[in-house]
């Protein structure tokens, strides 16, 4: 799955480590998130689209191989 997470912290001006703070997760799985190694659990997946206020289907894009 595809994700646009780097796009939406820069455009929110918030770093890894802030946004790992903000969620209640590590650093680690926020870049292991965004280099696509690992794919957030649904209620991450929520608290990252209310976090940036948008739908997950904007943040995260499922391509069927």
């Amino acid at each position: 799955m595809k994700n646009s997470l780097v796009g939406f912290r820069k455009i929110f001006d918030i770093s890894q480590d802030q946004l790992a703070k903000d969620l209640s997760v590590s650093r680690q799985t926020i870049i292991s998130i965004e280099n696509g190694r690992n794919n957030p659990s649904l209620v991450l997946a929520f608290k990252i689209a209310k976090k940036f206020n948008c739908s997950i289907e904007t943040v995260f894009h499922y391509e069927d191989d």
